[in-house]
């Protein structure tokens, strides 16, 4: 199977540090490939090099006939309806209500009629089970209400590759598992999602495939619980055991 997202030989610095040292991954449609390591470890970058935010030194980065090429960045505006980000803190643009975040790429970027794009954004809201709060500005929204916004967000413009940096960052359980539920509706459509994540539960019940970072590099990747239960790596114990650690009472 084609990948729907392909990275070869990347290489990320700042200043003096290099982030990425060389990252090799490959994500097929349909899965959910979530990236795991300590803090530092480049997880973040990796999304936001993806998402042509930042320029990276050496590699390459092709999905949907797209390549990123190191040293320059894309047009923003072609890459909006190839690649959606949901950044960690949702950053929902305050000034504007639920629905109005949902349609203002297409009817900006896109051109789509303004009742086209508030059919759309409608569905999506209605998909993440959050049309009742169409009309909510982000500071009424909970935590969750205002993450699900943002996925809609990313959504609108049906981009085949869907990045998440740390859904569940500030997610009680019960709405973990929501979450989760939600990205493996969204993985069986055919997109190729990339998750970052500290949580390894989350993590082994809902991703298809896990990879571990450490020291700008994927050192361990496979099946999300056998990795996470059955850890090869010295890099993926030392993860666990301080993540584990952290849930001690």
């Amino acid at each position: 199977m084609t990948p729907a997202l392909q990275i070869r030989g990347l290489v990320a610095r700042r200043g003096a540090r290099t982030i990425l040292d060389g990252l090799d991954l490959d994500v097929a449609p349909g899965e959910i490939l979530a990236l795991m390591g300590l803090s530092g470890a480049g997880k973040s970058t990796v999304l936001r090099l993806v998402a042509g935010l930042e320029p990276f030194y050496a590699g390459s980065i092709r999905f949907d006939g797209v390549t990123i090429a190191a040293g320059s960045l894309p047009p923003r505006a072609p890459l909006r309806s190839k690649v959606g980000l949901v950044f960690q803190y949702h950053f929902l643009f305050e000034h504007l209500t639920a629905i109005d975040n949902v349609r203002l790429a297409m009817v900006h970027v896109q051109r789509k009629p303004h009742a086209d794009a508030t059919t759309r954004a409608m569905g999506l809201l209605e998909q993440l089970g959050v049309h009742a709060r169409a009309g909510a500005w982000p500071r009424e929204l909970s935590g969750g209400e205002a993450q699900r916004v943002a996925i809609a967000r990313a959504l609108a413009m049906d981009p085949p590759v869907l990045l998440l940096d740390e859904p569940t960052a500030s997610l009680d359980p019960a709405r973990r598992g929501e979450l989760g539920g939600i990205l493996q509706t969204l993985a069986a459509g055919g997109r190729a999602l990339v998750v970052t994540s500290h949580d390894d539960d989350f993590v082994a019940e809902h991703a298809t495939r896990v990879a571990i970072l450490a020291g700008g590099l994927v050192v361990e990747q496979g099946d999300a619980r056998r990795v996470l239960t059955q850890p090869a790596h010295d890099a993926t114990r030392e993860l666990l055991r301080l993540e584990r650690s952290k849930r001690k009472p």
